[in-house]
């Protein structure tokens, strides 16, 4: 998992930050203030990327599903699919918090990572060659969603810190992403608690119940 990572930066976001923080340095011993003011304020926009807040959920119902991410939810469809009935698209952008949390109490049932492209999600080739991490929670009751996190153009790649058969707690964080789509696989017995176009943020906006 994430272990314990409570720092108010999250650890994937340190190398960007002491690049741009050393190329500022570097640039004021040559007195090029123009590149150390642009080179200072990349350092400042990268802690603000990665910036790990605490979060409390609210929701302690051993049925309630929360939030992963932070975003938009930008679409609620049905699908005819005999193990989920529904997805839900949700779009994150660089002004998201990007820290990933689990949105069920259970385990991974399963556990896919595949690097690749980071094309505009307007790309015919986006949902066929962008980096992706599918995860699947199963929680105590065996109801089970799937969650597919999608780069759109990011400068980070998808950062996922759990395995296969992690036992894990709702709220606890389990990787990082910046600037991406998000679809959450939900099966029929579950009941929606969101709307369209709604602001939601990763463990403390309810998503639904199973029943």
């Amino acid at each position: 998992m994430m272990k314990n990572n409570l720092f108010i930066i999250n650890k994937g976001g340190y190398k960007y930050i002491g690049y741009a923080l050393l190329a500022t340095f570097i640039f004021i011993i040559l007195d090029l203030e123009l590149f150390s003011f642009i080179t200072f304020g990349l350092g400042l926009f990268f802690i603000y990327v990665f910036r790990n807040p605490e979060r409390e959920s609210f929701f302690l119902d051993e049925k309630a599903v929360v939030s992963p991410i932070d975003g938009v939810v930008k679409a609620i469809d049905e699908l005819k699919n005999k193990e989920y009935s529904y997805k839900v698209t949700i779009e994150a952008s660089y002004l998201n918090v990007g820290v990933l949390r689990v949105p069920l109490n259970g385990k991974i049932e399963d556990i896919k990572v595949s690097r690749g492209a980071r094309t505009s999600k307007h790309s015919k080739l986006f949902h066929d060659l962008n980096e992706t991490a599918e995860l699947i929670f199963i929680d105590g009751y065996n109801n089970k969603i799937k969650v597919v996190h999608r780069l759109k153009q990011s400068f980070a790649p998808l950062n996922i810190e759990v395995s296969k058969n992690d036992v894990l707690q709702k709220n606890s964080r389990y990787g990082y992403g910046v600037n991406m789509i998000s679809e959450l696989y939900l099966p029929k017995n579950f009941r929606f608690d969101i709307r369209l176009n709604s602001e939601i943020r990763a463990s403390q906006s309810l998503i639904g119940y199973f029943t």
